[in-house]
């Protein structure tokens, strides 16, 4: 908002209407001239504040996304390292699984081979038994 330069009315009747209307309209001038000056001064300084802030808030965003893209990149990292411990361990657990199994085949086998053994002495024997009651007299 302009201020209207106003003199008081001893300098007036002093140095005349004429003389002091136009002192205050130089001062007027001046006013308006310094607030141009001003104000395009202000959007200059605004306008690179702007700019550098442009600039860092660019910087900062690609810094964010870089530290991103090394943390996404060190979490898949990390990702597939457990991945590989987890399908090895997996495959140890399957491979003592396997192991055991054929003990256990192994062990039943025998077992099943020595229960067969005394099944057929004891029908051996009440085969004879058996006969030995048939053939008696």
């Amino acid at each position: 908002m302009p201020v209207t330069a106003k003199l008081s009315r001893e300098f007036y009747e002093k140095f005349g209407d004429r003389i002091a209307d136009e002192f205050v309209n130089w001062f007027n001038q001046v006013d308006a001239t310094y607030r141009s000056e001003f104000k395009d001064l202000f959007e200059a300084t605004f306008s690179r504040q702007d700019a550098r802030l442009e600039q860092r808030l660019a910087q900062f965003e690609s810094k964010v996304e870089q530290r991103l893209a090394q943390f996404e990149s060190k979490v898949e990292q990390r990702l597939a390292q457990f991945e590989a411990k987890v399908e090895q361990r997996l495959a140890q657990i399957e491979a003592k699984m396997e192991q055991r199994l054929a003990e256990m085949r192994v062990e039943l086998e025998r077992r099943i081979g020595e229960q067969t053994r005394w099944l057929f002495a004891a029908w051996a024997v009440v085969l004879a038994s058996v006969i030995g009651l048939y053939l008696r007299p």
